[in-house]
């Protein structure tokens, strides 16, 4: 793939059972934290009541942001990538009231070769709480391929989080993650082995939000915004050009 990384300890977390099966025991949590962001990535997107499209989701896991994009857009269809099999399995599950409107593929986002199962143009693509797993220059490149992939004014969005380049800032997001969620400071003083790995594969590669933008800008994406910011989470994104 032409950049240097550290081992991909990201395959070994997320192709587990065991940690693939916490993950699926926390979805209530994840969707407390987090549901209202995919609803909000589902209103962004501009799809008419009518209208029957397709979007990719990269890196979806067990289906979340898709299934608020499913819910919100009726007529919407949906390709989710992921890595793990695993991971697969259990979205299936979680996407059971969407049949006949999704499929999986798998895509190791780390990899860079695109399998042909994805479609060659897409009306959206989103991605969600995984693009932080990237090296920048694979996130560089992905965010390219990606404006590739979108047919002319489609829109990509991003909910990830971001890396703050002051440390006084660090400081407070981690005062008031703290303040409003108590197991975090035990997670951050005393992590079992688990929480430890998966801490350590989460922060590795996070980026400032800058940074990021700037990456979308190069790849030729207009409108780049950040819609929605708290702390040390955001969604931001863009769209393609139509030509002249």
């Amino acid at each position: 793939m032409g950049v240097e990384q550290q081992s991909d300890t990201n395959a070994a977390i997320w192709k587990s059972d065991e940690i693939v099966a916490t993950w699926a025991a926390q979805a209530a949590e994840r969707e407390r934290s987090h549901g209202a962001q995919w609803r909000f990535m589902a209103e962004l997107l501009p799809f008419g009541a009518e209208a029957e499209v397709t979007f990719l989701d990269l890196g979806a896991g067990t289906g979340a942001a898709s299934r608020a994009i499913l819910e919100r857009h009726p007529r919407s269809s949906a390709v989710l990538a992921d890595f793990s099999p695993e991971m697969m399995g259990a979205g299936e599950a979680e996407l059971r009231p969407f049949a006949g409107r999704y499929r999986y593929v798998e895509f190791d986002l780390l990899a860079g070769a695109w399998p042909t199962a994805i479609p060659a143009a897409v009306d959206a693509v989103v991605t969600s709480l995984c693009v932080h797993h990237l090296p920048d220059e694979r996130k560089r490149s992905l965010f390219g391929e990606i404006a590739a992939r979108l047919r002319p004014g489609g829109w990509y969005l991003n909910y990830d989080p971001v890396r703050a380049e002051d440390p006084v800032v660090a400081a407070a997001w981690s005062r008031v993650t703290d303040q409003e969620n108590p197991d975090a400071v035990r997670r951050r003083l005393h992590p079992t082995a688990d929480e430890q790995a998966r801490w350590e594969n989460h922060v590795r590669y996070i980026s400032p939000l800058d940074v990021q933008l700037e990456y979308l800008r190069s790849a030729g994406f207009g409108g780049v915004e950040v819609w929605w910011k708290r702390l040390d989470y955001a969604i931001f994104g863009g769209y393609r050009p139509t030509p002249p």
